[in-house]
């Protein structure tokens, strides 16, 4: 019997850090934030339109990495409709006021999903809009 109390007991704090994601805005998109420990990983809640013809669709992760502080890194994606995602390194801090991550990175541009050789930087901004 003790070790059903431990079972719902568990499953109760499993699903209080589930609720414990939070929604940011990112171009337009819902994102939501997951973390485990230091782990950090933006998934896609509600794609814009015009990602969604990328074939980003919900659950879709756009940034996986790890929160240091106030300071994120890691890996994020840009999505093409005629490509496989392509991987690149980003990093940046938390903001506060209003409460935002901002990363930036470089990748190099592709044309028809070949590299062409020139690079671009990229900021990802993610605004908090709520608790999920």
């Amino acid at each position: 019997m003790m070790h059903i109390f431990w079972a719902v007991l568990a499953a109760l704090f499993m699903a209080q850090g589930a609720a414990a994601d939070s929604c940011w805005d990112h171009n337009g998109s819902v994102m939501r934030l997951t973390a485990a420990g230091a782990q950090r990983t933006f998934l896609y809640e509600r794609p814009r339109t015009g990602v969604a013809r990328a074939g980003v669709g919900t659950g879709t992760w756009l940034f996986s990495g790890t929160k240091t502080g106030d300071w994120y890194s890691g890996t994020a994606r840009v999505f093409s409709s005629q490509c496989a995602p392509l991987e690149y390194r980003v990093e940046g801090p938390v903001l506060q006021n209003p409460l935002r991550v901002e990363m930036r990175g470089s990748r190099q541009i592709h044309d028809n999903c070949v590299p062409t050789g020139r690079w671009t930087e990229d900021v990802l901004v993610f605004s908090y809009l709520y608790g999920c």
